[in-house]
């Protein structure tokens, strides 16, 4: 439980200082930050919020349902752009897989890309 409250405190400092100081960041991404500085700070240790972390990011995809159903209220209004908007997806996935594919190759130590490469000509 102190984990949850560490959490859920530094999310609304975050959101309180977001509606304080007029800040361009979301609330919630403030508090991210400040619960990273505190982390580095060592004011926070991490053992104090790890359960608690790991059980939110192990059921992450629950906290996606409301924007699912808020998109698909907007269907009707989508119907009119769906050939650009799929194609945009298809193209952002391919450039994301290129680019990804790209970096790995050349970060890849080169004994280890030889070995990659015989695997798949094989």
């Amino acid at each position: 439980m102190r984990g949850f409250a560490i959490l859920l405190g530094f999310s609304l400092a975050g959101v309180l200082l977001h509606d304080a100081l007029h800040l361009p960041l979301p609330g919630n991404v403030t508090g991210l930050l400040l619960f990273l500085a505190a982390l580095f700070g060592k004011i926070v240790k991490l053992e104090w919020v790890e359960q608690s972390a790991n059980l939110l990011t192990s059921h992450l995809l629950l906290f996606f349902i409301p924007y699912v159903i808020g998109a698909a209220a907007l269907i009707p209004f989508l119907g009119s752009n769906a050939v650009s908007i799929a194609v945009g997806i298809v193209g952002s996935t391919f450039a994301v897989l290129w680019v990804t594919g790209t970096v790995a190759k050349k970060t890849a130590p080169r004994g280890e890309e030889e070995t990659q490469d015989e695997r798949l000509s094989a």
